[in-house]
């Protein structure tokens, strides 16, 4: 688990649970994004509408937006979206005046409420400044100064709103390894076995790879084996496991390897039906943790609102809400 990345595991359900919270991720966890702005003076190489584009896909810090209206719903400000209850103001004023190109970043973004900034990327390990990310370049005598309001919203509005990079799932492998088959293959065999999988699923146990048995047979007479035998043996064992069966990607070829080394049912591999493995990158809006916790919340209300529903229509069968529930 990091701030940006998760990896969990969902058991005893089934994929349609699973596929629910997997698209609540993505499309219904409200965030808080750039939504209107309003130009004052702009004499970049960049039209009005290319800016505000770029201006709404910058992630902002989310964590307060569950508790925030949306402004359609806000009896505030009547809806317009301009109060503190269901938008956050921004102000931008940047201009060149030396003979440098100038970069307006995320950075110049001023907000009105502290706990609502740009997503600072500063800490990523595939950063390597400071500089934020860049809105557009300015050469000198170049001037750029707005004015936008960031409200709450959800990915299935637009994706500007969605917390989640990308969230995927996939069923937990069940790995089972014959032994005894395992056995008759020679120690390069079972290598190169090991080496045709893309994941480092399976691996050479470390504690048998480099050992040898040592037996003597000083014990039995010469006529045993005859002169051409040495009195002792050195045996090196090597013993083939499963280091990380979720590392596996359902390629199958470990088990077209075995076949073609004419082992057909070396590994069996088959997926848990009720269990899943997720991995979650958030955009950096809110914590990917943060991001499952409230994909749950949203996730209990829809599945609330539809037992109400139900309710509704058991308690009023032959009203108007029953016949239009039924379609009538």
């Amino acid at each position: 688990m990091r701030d940006d990345y998760l990896k969990f595991e969902l058991r005893d359900t089934d994929a349609s649970m699973a596929n629910a919270l997997r698209r609540v991720m993505i499309a219904e966890v409200p965030t808080v994004a750039i939504d209107l702005v309003e130009i004052e003076v702009n004499s970049s190489v960049l039209n009005d509408e290319f800016i505000a584009h770029r201006l709404g896909l910058i992630p902002l810090t989310s964590e307060r937006a569950m508790a925030m209206r949306f402004s359609r719903d806000c009896d505030a400000c009547d809806g317009d979206g301009q109060c503190e209850h269901c938008s956050v103001e921004f102000h931008l004023r940047a201009r060149c005046v030396g003979d440098q190109t100038l970069d307006v970043t995320s950075k110049d973004l001023l907000s009105s409420d502290h706990t609502v900034v740009p997503v600072d990327f500063s800490d990523s390990p595939a950063g390597d400044d400071n500089r934020g990310i860049i809105i557009v370049k300015l050469r000198k005598g170049q001037e750029l100064r707005l004015r936008a309001i960031a409200r709450k919203g959800i990915g299935k509005d637009h994706a500007k709103w969605s917390p989640a990079a990308t969230v995927t799932f996939m069923y937990e492998p069940e790995i089972h390894i014959n032994e005894d088959m395992m056995e008759t293959l020679t120690p390069e065999q079972k290598k190169e076995w090991v080496e045709s999988s893309p994941t480092k699923v399976f691996d050479i146990d470390p504690n048998t790879h480099q050992s040898e048995v040592v037996f003597s047979v000083a014990h039995l007479p010469d006529k045993t084996f005859g002169k051409k035998f040495p009195r002792s043996y050195r045996l090196e064992l090597i013993v083939v496991v499963v280091v990380d069966p979720e590392a596996y990607t359902y390629d199958d070829e470990v088990i077209k390897k075995a076949e073609a080394m004419g082992k057909p049912g070396l590994v069996e591999i088959y997926p848990k039906e009720d269990s899943f493995i997720f991995t979650v990158e958030s955009t950096g809006a809110i914590k990917a943790s943060q991001l499952v916790l409230n994909a749950i919340e949203v996730l209990k209300a829809k599945l609330d609102a539809v037992r109400l529903a139900e309710d509704a229509v058991d308690a009023d069968d032959f009203g108007e809400l029953g016949a239009h529930m039924r379609g009538g």
